[in-house]
């Protein structure tokens, strides 16, 4: 019998609280860089593995630890220069050889890690010049003796877990939650780069909702070599703030103000006075970043909420808990809160120990109701969804490495 304790959250409804703060750093953003750049190397590696090995076997690995160093640069308009590329370390570990039927097979871990690395660079920072501009360093280690021999396990067995920690997960997202995710997405979209291509990818969204009084304080780097002057880059940051007190109707009736990029001074003509960057990031200039200090599992950082401290991206996806329950946290809210009737919020709480099975946690789900529906009425089907998701808890593993699971 599994530990899935089901109780009355004793707490104000998020939208019913006075004060709401939400934050989200984009994919330009050096911290946000930092957790993509090891997302993609983990990702890598466990391709690496599996390709050698067979579907399914992935080899001890974190690659959490990424440190971005902020470079130099010079942007001006209509160009601009780099003067000293953005320095990025990859460490963590990994295991570098492995012995399958009696050979010592031998894994090109670092080589792996630097391309999966310099390819998330180049899909991402899309005015970055990523062989000039960047220098990519691979220190990334063997692991440790004892975590490997946890994680050593036939590709169906249930993996046991190699640490003691705990994920949080919650459903459904606020109004202001929704519209700051919403902002960044559609900022950093593909397709709105096409048609606003000064638009760097650092975007950083604040939301700060004051009773239903909404302020969106949004950050963004500007690419200088498409701004001509200062007039065209007041332009640029007006329609901005159009396009997304736009966007802001779909997703709240309440009032919403939209500031962009507060830190310019239109009184200067001179272009220090302005958010301008040569290639779309102020990792580029001054802004240094490292995994875990962004985005938590659900692209959010919200103070108002359950959080974790844990740096899910990087992290093994097969058996490190501290990525698996935060993911894994969220799927479990969101599924209750669309599949079972009268939840107005649910928070979820997962804990195990090292060694002892994944799918065997200790699980806190916490749950305002709609009026007129008592605990009894749904902790029976809610038990179902959780029940479901740890049942199916390897599914995480795969959804994390073909990228269809956010971990920041």
């Amino acid at each position: 019998m599994r530990n899935i304790v089901v109780k009355e959250l004793d707490q104000t409804y998020i939208e019913d609280l006075e004060i709401e703060i939400v934050e989200r750093k984009g994919i330009g953003h050096p911290d946000s860089i930092s957790d993509g750049i090891a997302q993609s190397v983990s990702n890598a590696l466990c391709e690496m593995y599996q390709e050698e090995l067979g579907e399914g076997f992935i080899l001890h690995h974190n690659t959490d630890e990424v440190q971005i160093t902020a470079g130099d640069s010079e942007p001006d308009w209509e160009g601009g220069i780099i003067r000293k590329p953005i320095d990025i370390l990859l460490t963590g570990r990994g295991v570098s050889e492995f012995e399958k039927d009696g050979k010592i097979i031998k894994f090109p871990l670092e080589r792996v890690a630097i391309k999966a690395a310099k390819d998330f660079l180049r899909e991402t920072i899309i005015n970055l010049d990523v062989e000039l501009d960047t220098v990519v360093e691979c220190k990334i280690g063997h692991g440790s003796g004892d975590l490997v021999n946890v994680f050593d396990r036939s590709p169906e067995a249930i993996p046991k877990s190699n640490d003691t920690s705990f994920g949080v997960g919650f459903a459904p997202l606020s109004e202001v939650e929704q519209l700051v995710l919403a902002t960044e997405e559609l900022l950093n979209s593909k397709e709105f780069k096409v048609e606003h291509p000064a638009v760097g990818q650092d975007i950083k969204v604040m939301g700060l909702r004051e009773g239903d009084e909404i302020t969106l304080t949004i950050a963004c780097a500007m690419v200088s070599k498409y701004l001509k002057n200062k007039e065209e880059y007041i332009e640029v940051r007006e329609s901005l703030k159009s396009i997304v007190e736009e966007l802001a109707h779909k997703y709240t009736s309440r009032n919403v103000q939209v500031d962009v990029n507060t830190g310019d001074n239109d009184d200067i003509e001179d272009k220090s006075g302005y958010y301008l960057t040569v290639t779309g990031t102020s990792a580029e200039m001054g802004d240094d970043g490292s995994v875990g200090r962004g985005n938590r599992a659900n692209g959010l950082i919200t103070p108002c909420r359950p959080m974790s401290m844990e740096a899910t991206s990087g992290k093994n996806p097969v058996n490190h808990v501290g990525k698996i329950y935060n993911v894994l946290a969220n799927k479990m809210a969101n599924d209750a809160v669309n599949e079972v009737d009268g939840i107005k919020q649910m928070h979820i709480m997962l804990l195990t120990q090292i060694g002892s099975p994944i799918n065997e946690p200790t699980a806190s789900i916490q749950v305002i109701l709609e009026d007129g529906i008592k605990l009894e009425d749904v902790e029976d089907e809610i038990n179902v969804v959780i029940n479901r998701n740890l049942d199916n808890i390897r599914d995480v593993t795969k959804l994390v490495i073909e990228g269809k699971a956010r971990t920041f």
